[in-house]
C-alpha cells in the first residue's frame, strides 16, 4: 500500500510536470519506484527500536540522460525527496538525517538505464544530541524546552526575510516529548510536507514551509 501511494505521489507531482519533456527513454517514475524499493530493502531496526532506512541516495545516469534532466534536475531531486519522506511516513520509517537525492553522471551507464546507491547519513553534529531545525544555510537550530518563534521581525528566534512571511508567523513548541508547529494566525499560513496546517506534531524529516523558505525538522 505504501509503495502504491509513493508511486501515485510521483505521478501527480513529477509526471504531470515532466511528461511533456520525457516522451521516451528514462522517466522519473522509474527512479522513484526504485528508490522506494531501496528504502524497503535496506530497512533496519536501531537501538531505540525505530525502523531506520537510508536517507541519502545517489542516482547514476548516462551522460545523455543526465543532460536531459539538467534543466529540471534540482526540481526532480526535490520532488523525489518529498515522495521519499511521504513513503517513509506511510511505512513508519525513521531517517538519521535529512533526505537527499543527488544526480550524477556515470560513463559506465547506458542511456535509458541508471544505478541507485543509498546510505544512511547522520545530520550535522549539532543535531546528534538534540532535535533541531535544518536551516536553508545548512546550519542547525537546536530545539530545547522553550517555544521557538519564527517570523519576519528580527526579534524572532528564527528570522525569515521573506515578504510572504508574517512578522510573527509561527512557533515550534515542545509537546509530550516531541515538538509541534503552531501557526500564529499568519497571512499566508504554514505548510508541513506541502500540506497547509494550523497545528501539527512534527515527525523526523518533516519539511516546514514558511513563504518561500523551507526548514527540515530532525528528531533526536
Amino acid at each position: 500500500m505504501g509503495l502504491h501511494g509513493f508511486e501515485r505521489r510521483l505521478e501527480n507531482l513529477v509526471e504531470g510536470v515532466f511528461s511533456r519533456v520525457f516522451r521516451s527513454g528514462l522517466r522519473p517514475i522509474e527512479i522513484g519506484r526504485r528508490l522506494a524499493r531501496e528504502m524497503d530493502a535496506h530497512r533496519t531496526v536501531d537501538v531505540r527500536g525505530r525502523t531506520v532506512v537510508p536517507n541519502h541516495y545517489t542516482v547514476h545516469l548516462s551522460e545523455e540522460d543526465f543532460a536531459n534532466f539538467a534543466e529540471i534536475g534540482e526540481t526532480l531531486a526535490r520532488e523525489l525527496c518529498d515522495a521519499a519522506r511521504e513513503h517513509g511516513r506511510d511505512e513508519g520509517y525513521a531517517f538519521l538525517g535529512p533526505v537527499t537525492v543527488e544526480l550524477v553522471v556515470d560513463p559506465q551507464i547506458r542511456a535509458g538505464e541508471f544505478r541507485l546507491d543509498s546510505r544512511m547519513k547522520e545530520g550535522e553534529a549539532a543535531a546528534a544530541s538534540a532535535s533541531s531545525l535544518l536551516l536553508p544555510n545548512h546550519d542547525h537550530y537546536v530545539l530545547g524546552d522553550q517555544p521557538v518563534s519564527i517570523g519576519r521581525m528580527p526579534d524572532n528566534d528564527i528570522t525569515i526575510a521573506d515578504s510572504n512571511v508574517s512578522r510573527k508567523h509561527a512557533e515550534i513548541r515542545p509537546v509530550d516529548g516531541g515538538y509541534a508547529l503552531v501557526d500564529l494566525g499568519s497571512t499566508n499560513g504554514c505548510r508541513v510536507n506541502g500540506v497547509r496546517v494550523t497545528e501539527r506534531r512534527l515527525a523526523d524529516g518533516d519539511e516546514l514551509a514558511f513563504g518561500n523558505i523551507r526548514l527540515v525538522f530532525q528528531q533526536a
